[in-house]
């Protein structure tokens, strides 16, 4: 498994608002290829947006990565930010981290 952690800088909605407006995106993003889930993240005071996904392996990571970063740079987002990172599961797993399918590696 692998952690793909994306950030950039987001003008739009937040909240409620970024909630409804993006649900066919969200939607969509559970069809990709690897993908186990996703936490979507933001912070308005530094106007970032983002996610923390989780995919079943590396080249299903960076390829999504790929992708999104392309559609980021479509709708105008210039500089997007996204790090693969490795899981340690023994320690994960300490502080129940949400990485297992049906409670197994």
């Amino acid at each position: 498994m692998k952690l793909l952690q994306v950030d950039f800088e987001y003008q739009g909605a937040l909240g409620d608002e970024m909630s409804k407006a993006l649900v066919g995106l969200a939607e969509s993003i559970n069809q990709e290829e690897g993908l186990i889930w996703k936490i979507w993240t933001e912070n308005e005071s530094d106007k970032l947006g983002g996610g923390i996904y989780l995919f079943e392996d590396e080249v299903s990571a960076k390829s999504y990565l790929e992708m999104h970063t392309a559609r980021l740079k479509g709708m105008g987002v210039p500089n997007v930010r996204g790090l693969v990172f490795d899981i340690n599961i023994p320690l994960t797993q300490i502080n129940k981290g949400p990485v297992f399918k049906g409670g197994t590696v």
